[in-house]
């Protein structure tokens, strides 16, 4: 029974509410609820040529757009951040006031308007006025924020989120780029650390290993460390014009020289002492001290094995078009033709492999890839248990194995030392070997 009125009841109220609903909203304008009146009429992106922005710390800057690209023009001139200040140029436009809390406000410091923590103000192509926006305090639920426009005396709220957009001091605002260099264009990187030196040169699409020796690089490896610098952004500056002594800052004697070559030119950064979790460090060709996450050094400075290529061979089964195998005396060699607009593979006796035993020697064999590096090749690879000589793409490679205690060692010609590599992938090629004999 008092389950069936408590149903009543909550029928009753259902109803209330649904008929309270239906004439409030019987009461709205159409579209009351889906337009909002903009802060700034008559104005687009393009319109915008100048901005002047102060932050709720006080710093004022200016910036001006000059052939499509914004400039930093005060406090100090220099390069912009484009994509910061596009943001603030953008959301300048779609402003949307949220409501209207006060149409003749008589005491603005209730709503911290009478000295604004932030002010943007921006000025249009063919005009010498500055339209401005004040931002005032956060409302007690901080979800907007009081403001005001210059055209109005009235107090309007704005969502919370533009704080972030607007609130941006000289430092935001100007490019934080620590090398230029063209992304595209890159083909010599050089390290200098106390661990020593490191140089690489590219070659086409390849990358190589020049100093301490001559072998090939990991091109995901270099090309990530490349990107790293690319991307690389300061933290703070710390002395604008470099009037400061090098030597408070470990930069009279760099920890590390990180060098980017495209072409003719040259980036280069110096890294100095770390401080306070943070790296000092100068572009060689700017005056000025500025500061970068720690993480930089374990990015750049690998070990020299971390930036090696792993893959024995450079060929694959799809590009190579003979393969040598030598065990003592013995020689298998294998040639790639043609058959009925087919890819086969032959013996030197003219006898067609069978095509999946074929791709499993291939594809083992030219997959070897090392797990380590030896700075010296051992003695066992004086005599080897099986040399691969490969003609692929009008070039050839040789690589020779042996066991070495436990370990399975490889050698290329062309590179110094050796490559241990897992003996059961070797001792897996060798089978598939013997499978086409």
């Amino acid at each position: 029974m008092g389950g069936w009125k408590s149903t009543v009841v909550l029928l009753i109220v259902l109803v209330g509410l649904g008929g309270y609903i239906y004439f409030v909203d019987s009461k709205k304008p159409v579209g009351d609820t889906a337009t909002k009146e903009k802060a700034f009429t008559s104005v687009t992106l393009d319109d915008i040529e100048e901005l002047e922005i102060k932050s709720d710390s006080g710093e004022r800057s200016r910036v001006r757009k000059s052939d499509g690209l914004w400039k930093l023009l005060e406090p100090v001139a220099a390069d912009a951040d484009q994509a910061e200040i596009t943001s603030i140029a953008n959301a300048l436009p779609d402003l949307e006031i949220q409501r209207v809390v006060d149409e003749n406000p008589s005491d603005l410091k209730r709503y911290g308007l009478d000295m604004p923590r932030i002010e943007v103000g921006f000025r249009k192509k063919g005009r010498t006025d500055f339209q401005r926006l004040k931002i005032g305090d956060r409302t007690p639920t901080g979800n907007e924020l009081y403001a005001q426009t210059p055209d109005k005396k009235r107090v309007i709220l704005l969502s919370s989120f533009v704080d972030g957009t607007f609130n941006k001091n000289t430092f935001a605002l100007r490019d934080k780029s620590v090398l230029q260099f063209p992304r595209d264009k890159v083909t010599a990187l050089e390290l200098t650390s106390k661990s020593g030196d490191m140089q690489f040169a590219k070659s086409g699409t390849e990358w190589k290993i020049v100093k301490p020796f001559a072998a090939r690089a990991d091109f995901g490896a270099i090309e990530g460390i490349i990107e790293r610098l690319h991307s690389l952004r300061m933290q703070n500056i710390v002395a604008p014009d470099g009037a400061a002594n090098p030597a408070n800052y470990g930069l009279d004697k760099p920890t590390g020289t990180i060098t980017v070559g495209s072409g003719s030119s040259r980036a280069t950064l110096l890294l100095g002492s770390t401080r306070d979790a943070v790296i000092n460090a100068r572009d060689a060709s700017r005056p000025m001290i500025f500061t970068l996450a720690p993480t930089i050094t374990m990015d750049v400075f690998k070990p020299l094995a971390d930036l090696r290529r792993r893959d024995l061979f450079d060929s694959r089964a799809f590009s190579a078009t003979r393969i040598e195998f030598r065990r003592g005396e013995e020689v298998t060699a294998l040639d790639m033709t043609k058959k009925d607009g087919k890819e086969i593979w032959k013996t030197a006796a003219g006898k067609e492999l069978d095509a999946m035993k074929a791709d499993d020697l291939l594809n083992r064999t030219l997959g070897l890839r090392a797990d380590s590096f030896d700075a010296a090749a051992p003695a066992s690879l004086k005599s080897p248990q099986l040399t691969v000589t490969v003609l692929y793409e009008g070039k050839t490679e040789t690589v020779t194995f042996a066991h070495d205690g436990n370990d399975v060692v490889a050698a290329r010609s062309d590179e110094p030392g050796a490559a241990r590599i897992m003996a059961m992938a070797f001792d897996e090629a060798v089978k598939a070997l013997d499978a086409v004999k």
